[in-house]
């Protein structure tokens, strides 16, 4: 896909902080929970401008006009993104083939969503409207060459640990949007997040004078490649510490993170200091939910209802496969020395978890550890696929897995340490617990 049909070609990089009024809140506006305050935070004016090496230029035309007119904006963007989303819910059943497995599925996702939608509708509010979220910026030349960026409230204070995410989507309907939830909650602790967007093999579906071009996994890891360079090469002009960068991925969005990550690697092993990035920058990475071995996933995913027809025109062929199994991938001798060179590698995943079993994990972390890499696996007992990525986050309160990410992250910040066990963040509620359980039972994951 291309951008999004708000995104204009000259969109490009604005700095946060104190010249956008990030760092002007009120001494008590951390109070409350991110996703309860934003309703009084200032809305952003989201047309990024393209990035020059300046002084913070003088703030003009703040009056009521100006806000009516940014304002208007803003809702005409959240129409047109919510557009974009129903389209690629149609354009998803029609793909597939409408049949008594795939009605049967489509209903229950949508119950599945109605559920949720009291939680949806606070996220969707301020990813649209919140001034410390800077959506679409563009890395690449592309379609969907695009990222969000979650900023914390105060981003004046030193430089803070970031997180490049990848979302999921089957390898069909990823997008960006879907990191909002975790991307506000991190924010709250300090953290910027960056969640990069990436064509998908839905694109051809759309419009061809919005998204074009079909994109099949190559082309996913490429613009994940592209990103993640993106963001180390810019990253501190938000306040991000390039020292301290983790990568993650969820389901899909987990599988094509691992797959950029090694190919960095294997470019660093034979490029040396040619190489565009150094793979020892990243100080972690973590997998949630992710299928790292296709060849024996395809059956898997044909059962599931992603058709081994469709899957391998995905996956550009059954020999490609291989390639882009990076637990089948590690086990080549001739990159032994890029396997080295790879970061901390977590690996988390719900036992409960149909959508891509937790043998998966369980498989890679065993072939990585075997062939001298360092992993771990945290698996968590009964997890959907579903329960750790939104449920649970949903539910507010102790969160088993974001406090665990938390934790390695500010491992070695002690000011940070002191400050989540002086006043622990209050995590709120976003959806009753009756509407969970009922949501848990018809999950269509």
């Amino acid at each position: 896909m291309v951008s999004s049909p708000e995104t204009q070609p000259e969109d490009r990089l604005r700095r946060p902080c104190s010249s956008l009024g990030i760092g002007g809140d009120s001494p008590d506006s951390n109070d409350e929970p991110f996703l309860c305050r934003v309703v009084s935070d200032p809305v952003g004016n989201f047309n990024h401008q393209r990035r020059r090496r300046v002084g913070p230029r003088p703030v003009a035309g703040s009056g009521p006009r100006r806000r009516q007119q940014s304002f208007s904006r803003d809702i005409g963007h959240a129409a047109k993104e919510t557009y974009l989303i129903t389209r690629l819910s149609f354009t998803l059943l029609r793909y597939l083939g409408v049949g008594y497995r795939w009605i049967t599925r489509l209903l229950a996702l949508a119950c599945y969503a109605l559920l949720l939608m009291p939680g949806f509708l606070q996220v969707a509010y301020c990813y649209f409207f919140s001034s410390h979220v800077r959506r679409s910026i563009v890395y690449g030349d592309q379609p969907r060459n695009r990222l969000d960026l979650y900023l914390p409230r105060n981003c004046t204070d030193g430089p803070k640990p970031v997180v490049i995410f990848v979302t999921g989507g089957a390898w069909i309907i990823g997008y960006k949007a879907w990191g909002s939830l975790l991307g506000l909650q991190l924010a709250e602790r300090d953290i910027i997040v960056a969640c990069i967007d990436y064509r998908v093999s839905l694109c051809f579906e759309l419009s061809p004078f919005i998204y074009p071009v079909k994109g099949t996994i190559s082309d996913m890891v490429k613009d994940v490649s592209q990103g993640i360079l993106f963001v180390f090469n810019n990253i501190a002009d938000y306040g991000g510490d390039t020292n301290r960068v983790y990568l993650m991925g969820q389901s899909a969005g987990a599988h094509i993170s691992a797959c950029a990550l090694l190919e960095l690697a294997i470019q660093e092993s034979q490029g040396g200091e040619s190489a565009p990035l150094r793979v020892s920058e990243f100080k972690a990475y973590f997998g949630l939910s992710g299928g790292y071995n296709l060849v024996n996933l395809v059956d898997h995913f044909h059962n599931r209802g992603l058709y081994r027809s469709i899957f391998l025109s995905v996956m550009e062929g059954e020999e490609s496969l291989g390639q882009y199994s990076p637990e089948v991938r590690i086990q080549d001798p001739s990159i032994k020395s890029a396997i080295s060179l790879l970061p901390p590698i977590i690996l988390f995943h719900g036992t409960g978890d149909y959508s891509i079993p937790s043998d998966a994990s369980q498989t890679f972390a065993k072939v990585l550890q075997k062939v001298g890499a360092r992993a771990e696996l945290v698996l968590f007992d009964g997890k959907s696929h579903t329960d750790l990525f939104l449920q649970d986050p949903l539910r507010g309160g102790k969160d088993e897995l974001f406090d665990h990410i938390v934790s390695v992250i500010h491992a070695d910040d002690k000011e940070a340490l002191a400050k989540d066990a002086a006043v622990p963040p209050r995590r709120q509620r976003l959806v009753p617990e009756i509407l969970l359980k009922l949501a848990s039972k018809i999950s269509p994951f």
